[in-house]
């Protein structure tokens, strides 16, 4: 067995883990599904519960020795119950689509009718794309937002559920920027005989506080990752209705997941904990407070945001009349130290490998310290990025706004170190 340090006996690795550890202390993150993990959910994920093989639940293990892992998976899942005020919980799910996976195997036949939001209007692969196992295997219907303000318009929601007659209608989204109104999806569902599924994988973290509306008392089913707003580690999770929750083990286990991660499941333990706290509420209020200053800002620049604004902590960039792709917009913010990812808009004339937008998030830079003033700063920047490559001066310039943002960019970094990165690669090398 080896004995050494990760730093001794694979050198390769440790020098990969130390300049992605560089990256995310010097550059600005913005991605919206990303966040950084505080040092206790970092150490639990890295600790001996990965040793541990725990297939089944807890009580009900096919192996022995799981007396401790048990005392941790019934602590996260009460924390759970606790934060979110559910009936049932799984925390097994190693991701946001597993957990969605489940939830479909274990009410819906294969080929049965759903609806989901459209992908390239801010849905998510598993809520029924085509090249998805959900596209493939059941019959998806998308509902998509308006053309005019690009929002969900619910009464015709309600008019093509009558229509369309889903078994299951899934609410939820990665990329739309308005709260979302499960009162109405929950009449949706009522008024053609559907179950209701909400993903709450990017607002989670808003709705345990209650600055966005819970899906709970509405949903029978919802979904959701562990990272993101929720600010623990990468993972999933299901809550549901008492009535539903035989179902939903089983399917998680042994119907599409063997042994659950236990390193991951005591790491989520640890968020909920956090999440419990009066700060992490501060924590959500200033995520939003950052997503309406730095929104406001873009906008005071004069750049175009898909429905004008935003609710939550994400936002869309829109170049969908504009001369520039995403895929241009996110290659250029990276080189100048800000990292964000290119994403379809509504009604969409690029391809998805190119997009009209630039998807922008608060979560990873409040987890900074950062606050309104700083989104006022970044803002600047990423609209004098948009604008050089927009001019084409990028390339006739020698790169002198790129390099200018990129001073910019190192400077506010240094405002506001990051202590996840810097205490993971100390760990290491010991």
């Amino acid at each position: 067995m080896n004995t050494k340090s990760l730093q001794e006996f694979d050198p390769e690795i440790f020098g990969m883990i130390q300049r992605e550890s560089a990256r995310q202390t010097d550059k600005i993150e913005l991605i919206a599904s990303e966040n950084f993990v505080s040092p206790a959910v970092l150490s639990a994920a890295g600790s001996v519960m990965t040793n541990k093989y725990a297939e089944g639940y807890p009580g009900k293990r096919y192996y022995g020795g799981c007396e401790f892992v048990d005392e941790a998976e019934n602590l996260a899942r009460d924390r759970a119950k606790e934060l979110f005020g559910c009936e049932h919980v799984n925390v097994q799910p190693h991701s946001g689509s597993q957990a969605n996976m489940a939830v479909y195997f274990s009410c819906l036949e294969t080929g049965d009718k759903v609806m989901g939001l459209d992908l390239s209007h801010g849905g998510h692969l598993t809520h029924g794309h085509p090249i998805n196992f959900t596209g493939k295997l059941f019959d998806f219907v998308s509902y998509q937002v308006e053309k005019e303000d690009e929002v969900i318009d619910y009464d015709k929601l309600i008019a093509q559920a009558c229509k369309v007659k889903p078994k299951l209608i899934v609410a939820g989204a990665s990329a739309y920027p308005r709260k979302l109104n499960f009162k109405r999806f929950r009449e949706a569902a009522d008024a053609c005989g559907a179950l209701l599924m909400v993903d709450i994988a990017h607002i989670a973290g808003l709705v345990a506080v209650g600055l966005h509306e819970s899906p709970i008392p509405y949903a029978d089913y919802v979904t959701t990752t562990t990272h993101k707003t929720l600010r623990g580690p990468r993972g999933g999770m299901i809550m549901c209705k008492e009535e539903f929750a035989a179902d939903i083990d089983r399917t998680v286990m042994p119907g599409i997941q063997g042994g659950p991660l236990m390193h991951i499941i005591a790491a989520k333990a640890v968020a909920f904990k956090e999440a419990l706290e009066p700060k992490f509420a501060e924590y959500q209020r200033q995520i939003l407070a950052n997503a309406q200053a730095l929104a406001e800002a873009l906008v005071g620049h004069g750049q175009k945001l898909v429905s004008g604004g935003t609710d939550t902590h994400v936002m869309l960039l829109s170049l969908l009349n504009a001369s520039v792709s995403g895929k241009k917009i996110e290659k250029a913010l990276d080189r100048a130290g800000i990292t964000a990812n290119k994403n379809t808009v509504p009604f969409d004339t690029r391809k998805p490998f190119v997009t009209s937008g630039v998807r922008l998030g608060t979560p990873a830079v409040t987890t900074r310290g950062m606050g309104e003033g700083e989104m006022r700063e970044i803002a600047s920047m990423i609209n004098d990025i948009v604008n050089d490559v927009a001019s084409g001066s990028d390339k006739t310039n020698d790169g002198a706004v790129n390099a200018n943002v990129a001073e910019r960019v190192k400077a506010l970094c240094r405002r506001f170190p990051l202590l996840t990165s810097t205490t993971q690669t100390a760990s290491l090398a010991q």
